[in-house]
């Protein structure tokens, strides 16, 4: 199923997707929930970024053809980095071109969410720590992150996580692989990236072992699992789509800093 986070006047609350309209959800999403007999038309809900994060953990250089493009060896562990929550955005929300970077790229990444605490957990019981899958947007100041050499300014600006729109919720009985799904970034109608999660160099579930034995990992926390090749600028003006199979398209619009 296809769930998300919205908002009805003052009221923020968890839904299920159907079709046109949004059934609520009562309990909590990541551990018991229900479906309750409440439908809201979906175009008179605010779409929110589909989870709280405490912290995005994002990898570096996942794709054998991101690899490739870069000039970069495989690497023989994953190469992680984090984003600050302060960063998210939702769908259809902006992102914002800030004035202290010239270039500023889009990078299509699949990402899931932490359903529960996780430490050290081991790749075979992976799925049991993942609530579900979604797109994100790694926005990046390609120039900063070349003048200054590590990724922390170049990664951070607030709008530079946009993801969402809604989490995709694997059914029990689906035949679901998340390690083989197109991908694409479409830049204002155009296909720039276009590749297939059965490139990764390191799978969802050896990524979640190796980020969770660094770490403690929180309900709501988002891991992203790395880009592939065609990265390229965004302007002001421009509508950067992520596409997903299964999962979605998250679509934002770039605006210039004020």
């Amino acid at each position: 199923m296809y769930a998300g986070r919205f908002k009805e006047g003052n009221r923020i609350f968890y839904g299920k997707l159907d079709k046109e309209s949004v059934i609520e959800l009562s309990g909590d999403i990541f551990s018991k929930f229900s479906v309750s007999d409440n439908k809201i038309p979906l175009n008179k809900l605010t779409i929110l970024p589909p989870s709280e994060p405490s912290k995005l953990i994002l990898v570096g250089l996942n794709y054998r053809d991101h690899a490739e493009e870069m000039n970069f060896d495989i690497p023989e562990s994953p190469v992680i980095f984090m984003k600050p929550n302060t960063a998210v955005i939702a769908h259809n929300e902006n992102i914002i071109h800030p004035k202290a970077s010239e270039r500023m790229d889009y990078e299509a990444e699949l990402a899931f969410i932490i359903s529960k605490e996780a430490y050290k957990v081991k790749k075979e019981k992976a799925s049991d720590y993942i609530l579900g899958y979604t797109c994100l947007n790694d926005v990046t100041a390609r120039d900063l992150q070349k003048k200054d050499g590590q990724w922390i300014r170049a990664k951070s600006f607030n709008t530079f996580a946009p993801f969402g729109p809604y989490i995709y919720i694997p059914e029990d009985s689906e035949n679901f692989n998340p390690n083989n799904l197109e991908i694409q970034a479409i830049l204002n109608g155009e296909i720039k990236q276009h590749s297939n999660t059965k490139n990764f160099i390191f799978n969802i579930e050896y990524l979640l072992e190796f980020i969770s034995g660094i770490m403690t990992l929180y309900p709501g926390d988002v891991i992203s699992t790395g880009t592939p090749s065609g990265i390229g600028p965004m302007k002001p003006g421009d509508t950067i789509e992520i596409k997903i199979e299964k999962i979605g398209s998250l679509k934002n619009k770039v605006i210039m800093e004020e």
